[in-house]
C-alpha cells in the first residue's frame, strides 16, 4: 500500500485468498475507478466533482443503505426495541448472554445452571450495573436474572465479578453450589448439552445506556429465528489457538446464534441482488446518453459492480467478527468485543449479541460508516498494483531487482489459514461467484502455509522441519529477485514466547536459520512502532510494541570462515553500540531486547561459517544464547550507580519477589551489610519491612497505603528525607494505574525529581526483566507500560514544571 502511494509499481502475494482479496480490495481493484462519478449519483441527480476514491464510497454509502433497508424489512422483527416501566421504547445495543449446563448435583435432576464469568455490565464510575441471579420455583430451571443499576455496594460488585467462575475451567452450581469441573463441562459440550440463556438487555437511553432484566417477548424473538445452516463447514479442532472444540462445537455455523446465523445469511445473499442492481443502474444511465467523460462506461459496468459488491462482502464478514456467540462484552466500556481481539478462539461463556440494526458497536451501521470512512482515503493518484494469490515459495516475481517486504508468518505462533476460514466461510456465500478464483475451495488453503502446526506436521519435529524447509525456499526466491537491493522482514515475534526446550525459542532459531541457509545476511535492525497502544492484545500481556525490521542483503559467495573466538570479540562492540543507540533512541526495553538480535545475527550470518573450537559449524540457536547472554550483561549495566536502598531492593526482589519471607530477616540483615546498610535504615526508607524474624520488600500499594496512614496523604518525592530512586519509580508505576491516576499525575511525580529520570528508566527495564523471568506476568505488564509511556511521562512532568511542580515542599499536594 505504501508503495502504491508513492506511485510505484507495487506488486504483492500471499497463499491465504482471505488476505488476497483484503489487498486487492486496498490496492489493485480500486485504482481503475478513481475520480470516477458514482452510478448513484445519476440516481439522486446529485452533480458534483469526485476525486480519489471518493465516488467508490458514494456507492458503498448508497448501495449499502439499500442492503440494510432490504435485510432490515425481511428480519427486523427479530431486533424488537425494549420497553421501560412507562411503555417508552428503547433500540436494544446488545443482549448478554451466558452459556448453561446441566448440574452435576443428581437432586436438581438435570436443572441448567449458568457458567458464567462475570455478572457486570457496567462498571463506568456512577453508572454500574449488575445481573444478579436468584433462585425462583416459578422460574425456568428454578432460577431467573434481575438487573440491579442503582445502589450497588463494593461488596456486590466484587461478587458480580466472579459470576460464577470459581477458579480456571471450574464453575459453581448456583443452586447447591457444587463444583462444576472443566471434564464435566466438556463431556456434556461433546453430547450437544450446552445452552444459551439471556442474562440481560443493553439499551440505548437519552442519557446513556439502559440495562434491562431479559424478558419473555425479548427471548421469544431471539427462539423464533430459524436460520438454514449455510455455513455448515467443519473447522480443524486441532489448530493452534483453538479451544473451542473442546466443548462440542465443530463447524463454524456453531460460532453463532440462531439469530445471528439468519442476519448473516440475509446480509450474505443479499449482496448478490445489490450487485445486480448497481448494474442495471448503471445500464440505465448508459441508456440515458450520460456522456459523462467520469461516468462508469458500458464496458466497465460489470466490473465495478463486482468491486462495490466486494466491499459489500467484506464488510459482511466483519460483521459477523462482531455477531458471533464467542463476542465478549467489555464492562468498562460497555461495548461489545470482537472475535478476534487476540489471534485465538477461546471458549467465551458469556457472550455479548449485538444489534445488528442498532448504531451501536457491532452493529452494520457502525462497521459501514467506518469501511465508507477507510475508502474514502484511497488517495486521488497512486501507483498500479498486482495482487497474486501466490505461495510465496513457489513465487517467480514478475520484477527482477525488485524491493521486496515481507511479513512472514511466526512459526507457531498464529494459525493464520485456519482462523481465516471464519471470514472465508462468510465471503463464499456472499461474494464467492463475484471472485470465484479466491473461493473455489470449501476452506483456505492449509498444507502450503509455513505455520508450524504439530498436529498437521507429525508432531513439533515434523512442524519445524516443514517451517525451516519452506521459509528457506521463499526466501531464496526472494533473494534471487532482489539482486542488490536490501529485503526488509518483519518479525514482530517475541522469542521468549516459544522458549521451551533448549536454548531459545525455535520459532526464532528455526527463521533466522531460513535466512541465513537462503543466502542473505542481516544487514540492519529497525525497530518500528507498528501496533497502536491500548489494543486489545497489549491489554492483558507484553506484547511488543514495534515490529522488528530485519534488513536482509545477500550474502557474498566469498565470505569467509572466522572462529569461535573471533565472532564474540567482534559481537561484543556491535551489541553496545546498538544497544546505546536504542536506548538513546527511547525505545522500551522489550522491543530493546528484541531489537538487539539483529545487530549480533548480522554478525554471524555476513560469513558463511563461524567454526566452534571443535571445528564444527556454530549453530544459529548457539548464536542466539551467546548474542542474548551479551544483551543481558549490557542491559543490566548501571545499576551499581544506583542509591544502596535500590540496589538491594533489586536483589531482594530478584530472590524473593514481593512476597512474605518467614524468618528470613536474618538473611536479610546479611544481604544488607553487602550494601552498607543497616535493618533500621531500610525499615525507615518505607520500601522494605524486617520485623518479628520476617522480612518483606513492600509492594507499591503497601508503600502508598503505610505512607497515608502516617501521614495522611499520599507520598511525594520532595517531602520524603530518606527518597531512593526504587520509590519514585514504585509510586511512578502506581500513579500511572491508580483509578484516579494516569500519566499527568505520574509526570507531576516525575517534574519533583526530573533528575533521577534516567535512573526510573532503569529500574523499570531491570524489573521487566526480573518479572519476566520469575514468571510475574503481570508485575512485568506494569514496568512494560511504565516504559512504553515515557515520551509523555517526560512531556507531563515539562507541563507540571510550567506550571511550578518543582523540588520544593510548598506545593499544592497531588491526589491520587
Amino acid at each position: 500500500m505504501e508503495a502504491q502511494r508513492l506511485g510505484l509499481r507495487s506488486f504483492g502475494s500471499d497463499l491465504n485468498p482471505v488476505a488476497t482479496l483484503v489487498s486487492k480490495a486496498s490496492t489493485e481493484l480500486p485504482v481503475r475507478f478513481l475520480n470516477k462519478r458514482p452510478v448513484s449519483a445519476s440516481q439522486s441527480g446529485a452533480l458534483q466533482t469526485w476525486m480519489g476514491a471518493e465516488g467508490i464510497a458514494e456507492d458503498v454509502r448508497y448501495y449499502g443503505l439499500r442492503l440494510k433497508d432490504k435485510a432490515q424489512s425481511l428480519i427486523g422483527h427479530l431486533y424488537p426495541k425494549v420497553s421501560d416501566d412507562t411503555g417508552e421504547e428503547h433500540t436494544v445495543v446488545a443482549w448478554l448472554w451466558t452459556r448453561t449446563v446441566g448440574s452435576p448435583d443428581p437432586s436438581l435432576k438435570g436443572a441448567h445452571v449458568p457458567l458464567a464469568s462475570s455478572f457486570v455490565i457496567s462498571s463506568k464510575k456512577g453508572k454500574e450495573a449488575i445481573v444478579q441471579a436468584q433462585p425462583s420455583a416459578s422460574a425456568q430451571n428454578g432460577w431467573e436474572f434481575r438487573v440491579k443499576s442503582s445502589n450497588i455496594t463494593p461488596q456486590e460488585m466484587v461478587e458480580a465479578k466472579k459470576g460464577t467462575k470459581v477458579g480456571r475451567g471450574v464453575f459453581r452450581c448456583l443452586l447447591s453450589g457444587t463444583s462444576i469441573d472443566p471434564q464435566y463441562i466438556r463431556s456434556e459440550g461433546s453430547k450437544g448439552r450446552l445452552r444459551s440463556r439471556m442474562m440481560a438487555i443493553v439499551a440505548e437511553g437519552r442519557s446513556g445506556r439502559r440495562f434491562f432484566a431479559p424478558s419473555h417477548e425479548q427471548e421469544a424473538a431471539a427462539l423464533s429465528a430459524k436460520p438454514d445452516r449455510g455455513v455448515d463447514v467443519p473447522f480443524f479442532e486441532n489448530a493452534l489457538g483453538f479451544r473451542i472444540g473442546n466443548y462440542g462445537l465443530s463447524k463454524w455455523e456453531d460460532l453463532f446464534s440462531d439469530r445471528q446465523l439468519v442476519a448473516l445469511g440475509t446480509l450474505s445473499d443479499l449482496v448478490v441482488e445489490i450487485r445486480n442492481e448497481i448494474v442495471e443502474d448503471a445500464q440505465k444511465t448508459q441508456r440515458l446518453g450520460d456522456r459523462d467523460k467520469n461516468a462508469i462506461l458500458e464496458n466497465e459496468i460489470d466490473t465495478y459492480a463486482d468491486l462495490i459488491a466486494t466491499y459489500l462482502g467484506l464488510l459482511v464478514s466483519q460483521i459477523a467478527n462482531h455477531n458471533s456467540s464467542n463476542c465478549g462484552w467489555n464492562h468498562p466500556n460497555t461495548q461489545m468485543r470482537s472475535v478476534f481481539s487476540r489471534h485465538a478462539l477461546p471458549m467465551v461463556w458469556d457472550y455479548a449479541e449485538a444489534n445488528v440494526f442498532s448504531n451501536s458497536s457491532g452493529s452494520y451501521s457502525n462497521l459501514w460508516e467506518r469501511q465508507i470512512k477507510a475508502i474514502s482515503s484511497i488517495a486521488e493518484s497512486v501507483g498500479q498494483a498486482s495482487i497474486g494469490n501466490l505461495d510465496a515459495a513457489k513465487n517467480g516475481f514478475p520484477v527482477r531487482s525488485a524491493v521486496i517486504s515481507t511479513d512472514p508468518p511466526y512459526f507457531d505462533n498464529i494459525g493464520y489459514a485456519d482462523l481465516s476460514d471464519f471470514f472465508y466461510v462468510w465471503l463464499k456465500r456472499s461474494i464467492g461467484s463475484i471472485v470465484p478464483d479466491l473461493f473455489r475451495r470449501v476452506v483456505t488453503p492449509k498444507d502450503n502455509e509455513l505455520v508450524a502446526t504439530p498436529s498437521r506436521h507429525g508432531g513439533k519435529l515434523g512442524a519445524e522441519k516443514h517451517f525451516l524447509g519452506g521459509m528457506k525456499e521463499a526466501l531464496s526466491a526472494m533473494r534471487r529477485s532482489s539482486g542488490d537491493w536490501p529485503i526488509t522482514i518483519y518479525y514482530a515475534f517475541k522469542q521468549s514466547e516459544a522458549a521451551s526446550e533448549g536454548l531459545l525459542s525455535p520459532g526464532w532459531s528455526a527463521f533466522l536459520e531460513a535466512v541465513i541457509q537462503s543466502g542473505l545476511q542481516v544487514d540492519g535492525t529497525w525497530p518500528i512502532r507498528t501496533e497502536k497502544q491500548g489494543r486489545m492484545r497489549s491489554n492483558d500481556s507484553n506484547a511488543l510494541a514495534a515490529s522488528v525490521v530485519l534488513v536482509c542483503r545477500t550474502r557474498a559467495e566469498s565470505a569467509p570462515v572466522v572462529s569461535k573466538r573471533d565472532f564474540l570479540r567482534e559481537l561484543k562492540p556491535v551489541m553496545y553500540d546498538a544497544i546505546l543507540t536504542h536506548q538513546k533512541a527511547g525505545i522500551p526495553l522489550p522491543d530493546r531486547r528484541q531489537a538487539g538480535i539483529g545487530p549480533g545475527i548480522g554478525v554471524f550470518s555476513k560469513y558463511s561459517m563461524v567454526r566452534e573450537p571443535d571445528d564444527s559449524p556454530m549453530s544459529v540457536a548457539t548464536a542466539l544464547a551467546l548474542i542474548n547472554k551479551e544483551i543481558d550483561s549490557l542491559l543490566s549495566e548501571g545499576t551499581q550507580e544506583l542509591d544502596p536502598e535500590t540496589r538491594f531492593a533489586l536483589e531482594w526482589y530478584q530472590m524473593h519477589g514481593y512476597s512474605d519471607q518467614k524468618g528470613r530477616s536474618g538473611d536479610a540483615i546479611a544481604q544488607l551489610q553487602a550494601f552498607n546498610l543497616s535493618e533500621s535504615r531500610l525499615n525507615a526508607s518505607g520500601l522494605f519491612r524486617s520485623k518479628g524474624g520476617d522480612a518483606k520488600l513492600l509492594t507499591r500499594e503497601e508503600m502508598h497505603d503505610a505512607i497515608v496512614d502516617r501521614l495522611g496523604k499520599p507520598w511525594r518525592p520532595s517531602l520524603d528525607d530518606t527518597f531512593t530512586v526504587w520509590e519514585l519509580a514504585q509510586h511512578m508505576a502506581r500513579a500511572l494505574r491508580a483509578q484516579n491516576g494516569g500519566v499527568d499525575v505520574a509526570g507531576r511525580l516525575l517534574a519533583e525529581r526530573r533528575e533521577c529520570g534516567p535512573d526510573v528508566l532503569l529500574i523499570a527495564e531491570r524489573l521487566y526483566e526480573l518479572a519476566t523471568t520469575r514468571g510475574e506476568n503481570d508485575e512485568a505488564l506494569v514496568w512494560n507500560e511504565l516504559q512504553t509511556s515515557w515520551p509523555q511521562l517526560e512531556s507531563a512532568a515539562d507541563r507540571a514544571a510550567e506550571a511550578g511542580i518543582s523540588p520544593v515542599p510548598a506545593q499544592t499536594e497531588l491526589e491520587f
